[in-house]
């Protein structure tokens, strides 16, 4: 079974309505709904608390094989809006425990910076198959929405990422430590090297839509091949 990871209600609608999915439950917050047969989807909220917690949750209660985190992103590089990135691994820009001797986003417990995705080749090509352009690379999460400034140009600097949000990183980490296989779709929303990076943010509603049939089409074939 595959699993969708969500933050937003607003992030999942269209998929709920043009596949007439069906409400399962809300835990402790977390909306799950079954979309098919063998797909289940979730909403968990925003922020790295919110992620770990409810794909927690959701490998607790349903146990899927897989899970894909859909969601929107701003951009380090001058990518178009709406562009679909395959995320390679996440770090999360926020963990700092150099005073202790540690390397810059070390996560303490799992001891490791870089959370990789699972077969990120086999996935790229899956999109390939779908005539799905996209570009890979890796995805920095934190508890901000970042902004053109002094942070994202560190955060740029010191781990040379595509992507910028705020949930995945929490999500590749749950799934390292529970033996699930993760895979993170992003469109662009917005780039980071723009003076203002508020100016041509994207038409929300729409960029989903768009993302949400590219992520069904994608999902559906992944669980063929799994099969």
């Amino acid at each position: 079974m595959i699993g969708l990871a969500y933050a937003l209600k607003g992030e999942i609608r269209s998929i709920l309505h043009s596949t007439g999915a069906k409400a399962l439950e809300t835990v402790s917050g977390v909306s799950v709904y079954e979309i098919e047969p063998g797909l289940l989807a979730y909403v968990g909220g925003v922020g790295k608390v919110n992620a770990a917690m409810s794909a927690q949750l959701f490998i607790d209660r349903y146990h899927p094989e897989w899970i894909v985190n859909a969601g929107v992103a701003g951009s380090f590089l001058d990518l178009p809006i709406g562009t679909v990135v395959l995320a390679e691994d996440f770090v999360q820009h926020d963990v700092d425990t150099t005073a202790m001797g540690d390397p810059i986003g070390m996560v303490s417990t799992v001891d490791r910076v870089e959370f990789p995705t699972s077969e990120v080749e086999k996935m790229s090509g899956i999109l390939t198959s779908l005539e799905v352009e996209h570009r890979t690379g890796r995805v920095a999460t934190g508890e901000a929405f970042m902004t053109k400034g002094e942070r994202a140009d560190w955060v740029a600097k010191t781990f040379s990422p595509v992507l910028c949000e705020m949930e995945g990183g929490a999500i590749a980490q749950v799934c390292l430590r529970n033996g699930v296989k993760f895979t993170a779709l992003k469109s662009v929303s917005d780039r980071l090297c723009q003076d203002d990076n508020a100016k041509e943010y994207f038409n929300y509603g729409e960029a989903m839509a768009s993302l949400n049939e590219v992520v069904l089409a994608f999902t559906r074939a992944l669980s063929k091949e799994e099969k």
